[in-house]
């Protein structure tokens, strides 16, 4: 399967942060888009809000003017950074008044998160889902003629 040079670097960069334990999904630098890029957190001023899904006025002009950071737009970064939160137990946007898993650096917690978060890294780049494990487990129906004696 051919992947983009920005899906394999992504993926790269997750599955790193991941088993160093340096993905944390209520830091900037540390969440799945801060990672994606570099552990910089110039993303967050793209909306108003962490897990927002709008742009706000500097994100729509890089939007227009067609920018990308690691090569994903404006768009496509809010749109990761609010799957991995949600699959990750958040409520978002991002604030002290809604909820939140209790451990938000859990293992489990995030890995539920990195499988969303790959999945739809797949979804953007057009690609079969690699964390889709229902096709390991795929097989042909035989059906079997005894013999009765």
């Amino acid at each position: 399967m051919e992947t983009s040079s920005r899906f394999e670097a992504a993926i790269k960069k997750l599955y790193t942060a991941f088993h160093n334990n340096t993905l944390n999904p209520e830091c900037c630098k540390q969440c799945a888009v801060g990672n994606i890029l570099d552990n910089t957190d110039s993303w967050k001023y793209l909306s108003d809000d962490h897990g927002n899904l709008s742009l706000n006025y500097v994100g729509k002009v890089h939007q227009t003017l067609g920018r990308k950071f690691n090569g994903y737009s404006p768009l496509e970064l809010l749109q990761i950074e609010a799957t991995f939160l949600k699959a990750c137990g958040f409520q978002i946007p991002l604030n002290h008044t809604n909820k939140r898993p209790e451990n938000p650096t859990d293992n489990d917690i995030l890995f539920n998160g990195l499988s969303a978060t790959i999945s739809l890294l797949c979804e953007i780049d057009n690609i079969p889902n690699v964390m889709d494990y229902q096709k390991l487990f795929k097989y042909k129906k035989t059906t079997f003629d005894y013999i009765v004696h």
